[in-house]
C-alpha cells in the first residue's frame, strides 16, 4: 500500500482566473498556506520518502526549497500539471460568464462534452494524469518507498477524488480542492482511493 499526499499550491498573482498552463507566481500568502498546510502534516503523519512535482513554478518553486529542506527526493513530472483552458486561460470566470454563458455552463456541469476553445480536453487530460500516477507509483514500488508528497493543482487533485470516489469524470468541477489543502490518498493494488482531506 502506497500513501500519496496531494498538496495544492497556494495562492498566486492569477488566483481569480482559471490559469492552467499559466506559469504565474505563488504570492507571498500563498507560499505561507503552504507552508503551514505542511508543517501541521508533519506534526500527525510519518515523514514522506519522496516528492513529486508539477514543472510549474506556483508548485516547483516550493517542492525544490522543501526536498532540499528534508533531503529528500525531487522528481518534477510533467503531467502533473493543471489543465490547459485553452483561449480561456488567464480569464476569470466572471469574465467568461459575461463572454460565454452558455459555454460555461456547458464546461461545469458537463466537461466530458465540452472543452473549451484550444483547449485540452478532459479525457486527454485525466490519460497523462492518470499515465502520472502510473509512473510515480512504479518507482514508489521499485525504490521501496511507501510515501509520496505530491505537489500540483486543483484540477489534478479533483480528477483524482472522483476517480478515489468513483465518482463520474463529468463531477470533477463539483469535488474540492482548496489552495494549499491537503488531499490524502491511498494506492493499493493498482486501484487509488480517496481517505481526506486536511485544510490550512
Amino acid at each position: 500500500m502506497l500513501y500519496l499526499d496531494f498538496l495544492r499550491h497556494g495562492e498566486t498573482n492569477l488566483s481569480h482566473t482559471l490559469r492552467g498552463r499559466t506559469d504565474d507566481a505563488l504570492t507571498a500568502k500563498g507560499w505561507m498556506q503552504m507552508q503551514s498546510t505542511i508543517a501541521q502534516a508533519e506534526q500527525v503523519r510519518p515523514a514522506w520518502d519522496v516528492i513529486y512535482s508539477s514543472p510549474l513554478q506556483r508548485c516547483r518553486l516550493f517542492a525544490e526549497q522543501w526536498a532540499g529542506q528534508k533531503q529528500l527526493p525531487l522528481f518534477i513530472e510533467p503531467n502533473l500539471q493543471e489543465m490547459d483552458f485553452g483561449e480561456w486561460e488567464a480569464h476569470s470566470t466572471e469574465r467568461l460568464y459575461q463572454l460565454y454563458p452558455d459555454e460555461l455552463a456547458q464546461f461545469w456541469q458537463t466537461p466530458l462534452s465540452f472543452t473549451p476553445p484550444q483547449a485540452e480536453s478532459l479525457m486527454a487530460f485525466k490519460s497523462r494524469v492518470v499515465e502520472s500516477i502510473q509512473i510515480l507509483t512504479q518507482q514508489m514500488h521499485k525504490q521501496g518507498w511507501q510515501r509520496a508528497l505530491i505537489i500540483s493543482h486543483g484540477g489534478v487533485i479533483k480528477l483524482l477524488k472522483c476517480q478515489g470516489l468513483r465518482q463520474h469524470d463529468n463531477d470533477l468541477l463539483k469535488m474540492s480542492a482548496e489552495l494549499g489543502q491537503l488531499n490524502c490518498f491511498v494506492f493499493d493494488q493498482g486501484q487509488l482511493q480517496f481517505i481526506q482531506s486536511e485544510d490550512v
